[in-house]
């Protein structure tokens, strides 16, 4: 097969992974002596090209492939699966070292995201992606972003080798429950998987902690560097009944017991030749982009689950409205807070509010008293926001925080579409 049609193949065959992400990326300024690269790498459309943002808010366009599709795996949600009735193909190692070097070379990506169907074994398959990332490390010295993906219940050798090469690693706990892991995916171990999650914080934190010495224990050193973006996870939503709440909990569990960096939410999309156990048609993607903003505040904001799905009904986030406007519409004797006094905690649970706003407002009360016109000179928006707040010169009427109309105020009214249009 072609290499150009390998690559049609395995690169949509990627695209369910959502975990493909680049916020343990640096500058990824690549001048270095040993780089064929110049600063300013750009991003253009190109197959297998996706995007991912850095925490400074840079876009990075990585390289986004399987190493194959064949796998001796049967999951149900899978497209991939042993029994699916899908055109197969399978890179070589050389293949996807030079696909890389060549697409960085012409300014189309920044980086790489390499995961795989099993083959053989977790350990052979492991020891392929590893062997990609070597070379590139190694005999190229690529100095791009490399996220692999650690197979379940591999040995821990691995588990090393590979973190000295990628930037970060993700295991995939697929299913939020094992229920429904058992149910989906019966060949894989909710386990199994935790082991290796678990290996790898232990792993990550050892490198982070125990610090280097020369030969002549005097001097120092910067610990070797291992996974320097830690670890990331996904969870399909929408192929079973778990409710939000559930999915939320699972995410929280992660985040406090693996150290995990993201958890990823990937809506179930339909595939051919579905199994019976699987749903005809998608959750709505407003679900999905729901749980990833309760994550959020989850990470960010302090909030717990329970207080996260209150609102909804049967477990779910309120589709309507985003988690934190749906807290404060259930919880409105908590309202209106004082800008001027108000803690951090307190600025946080505010709609409208995000963390970059808290700290300007924080910063900028220290001078004066905040006024309106304050808060819109530090891009606060005031029509999200005004009905929760008060300030020197604005006061929120009792009565629109007690009224049924608050909520119509955010909620935009459907609009009836022309048939003609």
């Amino acid at each position: 097969m072609e290499l150009i049609a390998k690559l049609a193949i395995l690169a949509d065959a990627a695209k369910y992974d959502a975990s493909c992400a680049s916020s343990g990326a640096k500058g990824l300024d690549s001048r270095g002596k040993d780089s064929r690269a110049k600063k300013g790498m750009g991003s253009t459309e190109r197959m297998g090209i996706c995007h991912s943002y850095a925490p400074d808010g840079r876009c990075i366009s990585l390289l986004k492939i399987l190493l194959t599709n064949f796998c001796i795996y049967d999951c149900l949600y899978c497209v991939n699966r042993h029994s699916s009735n899908v055109e197969r193909a399978r890179f070589s190692v050389e293949e996807v070292v030079q696909l890389t070097l060549n697409f960085y070379q012409r300014n189309y990506i920044e980086g790489l995201f390499l995961s795989s169907g099993v083959i053989q074994d977790p350990n052979y398959t492991m020891e392929q992606l590893i062997q990609v990332a070597k070379t590139l490390r190694e005999q190229h010295a690529f100095k791009g972003y490399i996220h692999l993906k650690l197979i379940p219940d591999v040995d821990e050798r691995l588990i090393q080798q590979a973190g000295f090469y990628a930037d970060r690693l993700s295991v995939n706990i697929e299913m939020p429950t094992a229920q429904g892991l058992k149910t989906l995916a019966p060949q894989k171990d909710l386990p199994a998987i935790h082991e290796t999650m678990a290996t790898l914080r232990d792993t990550i934190t050892e490198h982070k902690s125990a610090p280097k010495t020369n030969h002549n224990l005097v001097k120092i050193t910067k610990p070797k560097r291992f996974a320097p973006g830690g670890q990331s996870t996904q969870m399909i939503v929408g192929a079973d009944t778990t409710p939000d709440q559930t999915i939320l909990t699972t995410s929280q569990t992660l985040y406090k017991g693996f150290g995990l960096r993201r958890v990823y939410y990937s809506a179930f999309s339909p595939i051919p030749d579905s199994s019976q156990h699987l749903p005809l048609q998608s959750p709505p993607l407003v679900r999905e982009h729901r749980l990833y903003q309760a994550d959020w505040l989850l990470r960010f904001y302090g909030f717990n689950v329970e207080e996260i799905v209150s609102g909804g009904k049967n477990g779910m986030l309120d589709l309507n409205v985003d988690p934190k406007l749906a807290w404060a519409l259930q919880h409105r004797e908590f309202f209106p807070i004082d800008i001027n006094r108000a803690s951090a905690e307190q600025l946080l649970r505010v709609p409208g509010l995000g963390a970059i706003n808290v700290k300007r407002i924080i910063k900028s009360r220290r001078q004066q008293g905040l006024r309106l016109d304050d808060l819109k000179k530090i891009r606060v928006s005031l029509r999200k926001v005004s009905p929760f707040i008060c300030t020197l010169d604005h006061h929120p009427s009792p009565t629109l925080l007690d009224s049924a109309e608050l909520r119509q105020h955010f909620v935009p009214a459907p609009v009836q579409l022309d048939l003609f249009a």
